[in-house]
Formats: structure tokens, C-alpha cells, sequence
């Protein structure tokens, strides 16, 4: 059975703003193996936009840019949206009956599928199926922008903590 894991960059105000947290080599390698070791990954539509950003390969790119781009592409992807008409590569549109669809996951997938998105992982949150938090606190201060829990936060208990890089440090929570 998989495991449903929300993980994602925050600012010690509770905001994730990807634009203004920036993301040094220690942090940028341990996505890369977070990405290159996912059974695959569920996105709102939002975030599935953003991460489009990946599925073509640009001059400028550094070699770990490359080498995220390449995990990102092999991973199979499941857009969660009624707006959209079509997805990217390796991805299948989820319109409809989004628990059924994520639950038929989890029972015949293995490994972690990454959840992405706050309005998603609320959804998911709301309907008891997220099975880790993992909070990437970046010491900024925001003041502003999208919370990482979008709904109210579900009651938790602490699992790990580890520093990543020299400044941010992860927060690994399950379900209380």
C-alpha cells in the first residue's frame, strides 16, 4: 500500500511561496532524491502548472537542473482539476471522484506518491488519506500568500526532524 505524503517549502509564518524561498544546493540535491525515489505524485492543477516548468529542458540549466527534470519526467502524475482540458506527459487527469481514484492508488501502488498543492492536501486532509506532513521551514517571514495547511490543520504528532542544508529544517508529522 502507498503512502500519501504533503510536503513542501514554508516560511516560519506558515506560507508556501516558492518564488521567494529560495532553494540552495543541499536543499535543491535532497528534492532530487525525494523526486527521483516517489512511486509518483498527485497536483492540483495550480502547482501541476508551476512544475510544467520541468518538462522541457532549457539551455541555461545547470546539471542538477537537469537531473531534477529527469526524475520529475519519469514519475507518473495525477492532475486533480475540473478546468483543465489536458495534461502534460506521463500524467493522467483526475476529474472526477478524486477519493476513489486516490484510494485505488494507495491500494495498488507502493512507496510514497507526494501530494502537492495546500487546496489539494486540505481535500485529501478533509477525507483522512494524507498520511505524512512533511513542513520545510525556511528561515523568511513572508506575512502573506498561501498557507500550507489551506483548511484547518488536522491534529498531528511529531516524528522526525532533520536539518536540511544549513538553514532549513524538516518537520515530519502523522496523523494524531
Amino acid at each position: 500500500m502507498a503512502k500519501l505524503v504533503f510536503g513542501m517549502n514554508q516560511s516560519l509564518d506558515g506560507y508556501v511561496d516558492h518564488l521567494e524561498m529560495p532553494t540552495g544546493p543541499a536543499l535543491f540535491r535532497h528534492w532530487i532524491e525525494q523526486v527521483r525515489d516517489l512511486t509518483g505524485s498527485v497536483y492540483g492543477r495550480r502547482m501541476y502548472e508551476i512544475m510544467r516548468y520541468w518538462d522541457e529542458d532549457r539551455p541555461e540549466w545547470s546539471a542538477e537542473q537537469r537531473e531534477f527534470a529527469a526524475a520529475w519526467r519519469r514519475q507518473p502524475k495525477w492532475v486533480v482539476s475540473r478546468s483543465s482540458k489536458s495534461v502534460g506527459p506521463n500524467a493522467t487527469l483526475v476529474e472526477d471522484d478524486i477519493e476513489a481514484v486516490i484510494r485505488g492508488l494507495r491500494a495498488r501502488l507502493v512507496g510514497e506518491i507526494a501530494v502537492s498543492g495546500p487546496d489539494l492536501a486540505r481535500s485529501l486532509t478533509d477525507l483522512g488519506l494524507i498520511d505524512e506532513y512533511r513542513l520545510y521551514l525556511h528561515p523568511v517571514v513572508l506575512g502573506r500568500g498561501k498557507p500550507f495547511f489551506a483548511g484547518h490543520r488536522p491534529p498531528l504528532r511529531l516524528v522526525a526532524s532533520d536539518l536540511i542544508g544549513e538553514d532549513v529544517i524538516r518537520l515530519t508529522y502523522v496523523p494524531a
